[in-house]
């Protein structure tokens, strides 16, 4: 039996690059697995060759490009069989529709998606749905991001319990992190967010699917320091209350400038923009039916009915005004102490500055006080890989 760093190790996604969802998660595996003494065989349509994690791999591109669109999946999956092969991979991870992974990730479902959306079928629907079916058949494992992942393979697919392992997604725990309040209040001059304003972050290149109409809806009849900051794609309209504030490769400095990270998904199977914002010390306004939200802690979300503008509404109302917003230092800045639950407050003496006094009368948390015990599972990439490479070694040793 190989040993588990001289096991070929395979993923498969759509691209080694800078993005969201699956591909970002794809890029943490690298990362993890190259760390574990594991280099693995990466296939991909794309690759960023200046990212580092493209010469961590060994890169396989399958080209779809002279395809139109909906064929494009199908393809790649067919090209992929030969592919592994050829690249000796013992195990296969497939982050994307393939039907050779043996260790299939379902970091959502297109039957969840259509449910969820209310959406009529297409033949495009069908071919999709058929591949996804194929891939879970053939799999030895599926690895579910969120117990409704779990949910949707049982009741939509109908595939065996045994063979599901749920796994909440990874995050960079060196990338994601609270800052000082004066680093902070550095962010927060950066992207031109004012002192007295509440600043909703809303994270998203689908800006209908993540809910922004619902959000722009919701923040009409409430005061106007309250404004909602959008990183991504670009909104179709701006105006004082909704900014943009471009493409962000570093993300992690938007969720530390925000008030609040905000979304109102239609379908949302995990989330890991919740997970990544309160690790930096910054609570979510989440719908209760995003995956990520039985991962979050109590102190650090707040939660309101789906589709419901005015239960949102109320919602951003009670979260700009509880007191649990991180708290601005105010020039000069000085070092703040953490004020612990029951201790008494001091007097402020001359020279303190408004901030921190602010801060010592009030309930306010910092930033790190928030991130502590925000995440209620491992959220390590190191751990999340070694439960990988478990069961890679189950799988092999299966055969």
């Amino acid at each position: 039996m190989k040993p588990v760093t001289r096991m070929k190790i395979g993923i498969s996604s759509n691209a080694l690059k800078h993005s969201g969802g699956l591909e970002r998660y794809a890029m943490d595996l690298v990362r993890g697995f190259v760390a574990a003494g594991v280099k693995p065989a990466f296939f991909a349509r794309r690759f960023d060759r200046s990212l580092p994690e493209t010469s961590m791999v060994d890169a396989y591109r399958i080209n779809v490009s002279f395809l139109p669109g909906k064929l494009r999946d199908g393809w790649f999956s067919r090209r992929l069989r030969a592919a592994r092969r050829a690249a000796g991979v013992d195990v296969l991870i497939g982050c994307n529709r393939v039907d050779s992974s043996d260790i299939a990730i379902c970091g959502g479902t297109h039957l969840g998606f259509l449910r969820a959306t209310g959406k009529r079928r297409t033949r495009s629907d069908e071919r999709q749905i058929a591949l996804e079916r194929r891939q879970y058949e053939h799999a030895k494992l599926i690895v579910a991001h969120s117990q409704l992942m779990r949910d949707e393979l049982l009741e939509l697919y109908g595939i065996a319990d045994s063979k599901i392992e749920v796994l909440y997604p990874p995050v960079d725990d060196a990338r994601f992190a609270p800052v000082s309040l004066a680093e902070r209040a550095a962010l927060r001059r950066k992207f031109g967010f004012a002192d007295h304003e509440v600043v909703l972050l809303f994270p998203s290149s689908s800006h209908e699917r993540k809910g922004l109409p619902l959000i722009e809806a919701a923040l009409r009849e409430l005061d106007a320091s309250i404004v909602l900051a959008v990183a991504g794609r670009p909104p179709e309209r701006t105006d004082a209350r909704v900014r943009y504030i471009g493409y962000a490769k570093n993300i992690e400095d938007c969720y530390r400038a925000a008030d609040f990270t905000i979304l109102a998904s239609t379908y949302e199977p995990f989330g890991l923009v919740g997970i990544e914002s309160v690790m930096c010390g910054t609570p979510v306004i989440f719908p209760t039916t995003l995956g990520c939200c039985a991962a979050i802690a109590p102190h650090a979300k707040h939660e309101f009915a789906p589709g419901d503008v005015a239960d949102l509404r109320a919602t951003i109302g009670r979260a700009a005004t509880r007191g649990d917003r991180a708290v601005e230092p105010v020039e000069p800045v000085e070092p703040v102490e953490p004020v612990e639950p029951g201790e008494p407050v001091e007097p402020v003496e001359p020279g303190e500055s408004a901030a921190a006094a602010a801060f010592a009368a009030s309930s306010m948390s910092t930033p790190a006080e928030l991130a502590r015990g925000a995440v209620r599972y491992d959220a390590r990439v190191a751990s999340h890989v070694d439960a990988l490479l478990r069961a890679a070694q189950r799988i092999v040793e299966s055969r």
